[in-house]
């Protein structure tokens, strides 16, 4: 996806670059925030009117700078998929297949757990209401599919892994990043275990360190290491 522009007042009315006054975009600012929240909380299913008293604004001015689901969606997570786009090209460019692979389940993860509006649904019902989504999603599943098949060939990755198992990893990450909110660490840790899982033979190198969450152990039940 193309990164979005830089909007920047003109002198004669207060509009950016891209038409809208001030005004116009603060709310579509807020309405953008209060999509992240929204289908963070409740799925990218939830009713629009929800998004709307999120963001403090009437349900007409929500449709007439989003007409529809799939523009709202698509918008809310235009920075977070050009992030992963890039991810992914990295991932392919790289001459070690297991360090490019190795990195973008890495990186997808940590936007997941930074940005905690990036829901795993998302991935399960990407928009392609236009053609030019619906080639840019096949582009991005025969460009993962390419850079597995080329780990695989190396030997580095074990021959049973998926492609869509990936989707596997991004659902586990993201209900422990519901779960565990601010917890990096625990969100990092995870991913180091399936990694280790992935490699076709474990490194067994030293993983990330432990969350400082707590279990509820009783008195009668100490955890020594």
């Amino acid at each position: 996806m193309r990164s979005s522009r830089i909007a920047s007042r003109t002198a004669g009315d207060g509009a950016a670059e891209d038409g809208l006054r001030a005004d116009a975009r603060r709310n579509r600012d807020r309405i953008l925030v209060a999509a992240r929240d929204v289908f963070a909380e409740r799925g990218i299913d939830a009713p629009m009117a929800t998004v709307a008293r999120r963001a403090g604004v009437g349900v007409a001015t929500l449709y007439r700078r989003f007409p529809t689901r799939d523009d709202l969606v698509r918008a809310a997570f235009a920075r977070q998929m050009d992030l992963c786009g890039r991810a992914l090209t990295e991932a392919v460019d790289d001459p070690d297949p297991w360090r490019g692979f190795q990195r973008l389940i890495e990186r997808i993860c940590a936007l997941q757990s930074e940005e905690r509006g990036f829901p795993a649904e998302f991935f399960l019902a990407f928009p392609e209401s236009t053609e030019e989504h619906a080639r840019a999603r096949e582009q991005g599943e025969k460009a993962f599919a390419a850079l597995v098949r080329r780990a695989q060939a190396a030997g580095v990755l074990r021959p049973d892994f998926h492609p869509s198992d990936l989707l596997v990893v991004v659902v586990a990450n993201c209900g422990l990043v519901a779960a565990l909110p601010g917890d990096g660490a625990a969100s990092r840790r995870l991913v180091a275990y399936l990694l280790e899982a992935f490699r076709a033979e474990p490194a067994r190198g030293a993983l990330p360190p432990p969350s400082t969450v707590r279990l509820p152990l009783t008195p009668q039940q100490p955890f020594r290491p």
